[in-house]
């Protein structure tokens, strides 16, 4: 048994079971401030598109600048822009924001390592969550698409639900874009020909929930092209 395993055991045998449950449904009260907080703030930033893909990317990676310029003509097609206000990709895309004067929106996350929010996020749109499955909700009901640059598995995450939700009917369809053909390809390409190809465990038109681009302004047309096909508006 671990020294974490030991402590964990240790608390257990602490608390009588009562207390375990009545701590527990304290948290309800926790969880819900969050929701609050944040559909208070959000319900007023008007249409925006969340931006995901790694904190670790770097500023000299051609993603990082890919992002910025996603961000920045987003803003030019009155577009706030939403991400997970850390550094990477998310700076990039606050940083895009803040120079086309839209929206620059961050919601950020309380980490073990602390992730510190960018200084690109307008102080009014920074909100800092504990709870990642509270935050996600935010970035689905306001966002009125998903621009998704190359992560690791925190993006994978936010993609997939986002994709699952839409699968099944939870929320209204919005536009998912995959940028960086060279990094996604080989995940389509999968779904493609194994998932659905060999397994048969979509149905091919959920290949439609999903495109892949390389340019900004590839990304932005996607965006332009699904809001004229389906005549829909924002979330608001």
């Amino acid at each position: 048994m671990t020294s974490s395993e030991e402590k964990i055991k240790e608390a257990f045998e602490e608390k009588s079971w009562q207390e375990i449950k009545v701590s527990d449904s304290w948290q309800v009260f926790k969880i819900l401030s969050e929701f609050v907080e944040g559909f208070e703030k959000l319900s007023r930033i008007g249409p925006c598109v969340s931006i995901f893909g790694s904190a670790r990317t770097q500023p000299d990676n051609p993603y990082f600048h890919l992002a910025e310029e996603i961000a920045f003509q987003l803003t030019q097609r009155g577009y706030g822009v939403i991400t997970g206000g850390g550094p990477g990709i998310m700076e990039a895309a606050n940083m895009g924001a803040k120079k086309g004067r839209g929206k620059s929106v961050g919601i950020n996350i309380a980490l073990p390592f602390e992730q510190e929010a960018n200084i690109f996020i307008d102080p009014d749109k920074l909100i800092t969550f504990d709870y990642f499955f509270v935050r996600k909700v935010m970035f689905m009901k306001y966002a009125q698409g998903f621009v998704v640059l190359p992560g690791g598995f925190g993006t994978f995450d936010e993609l997939f639900e986002a994709i699952t939700l839409i699968q099944t009917g939870k929320i209204a369809r919005f536009p998912i874009i995959l940028v960086g053909r060279e990094y996604w390809e080989g995940l389509a390409e999968w779904i493609r020909n194994v998932m659905l190809g060999k397994e048969h465990n979509i149905a091919e038109k959920d290949l439609e929930l999903f495109s892949l681009v390389d340019t900004a302004e590839e990304t932005v047309a996607e965006i332009d092209h699904f809001y004229s096909k389906y005549m829909l508006k924002p979330n608001f």
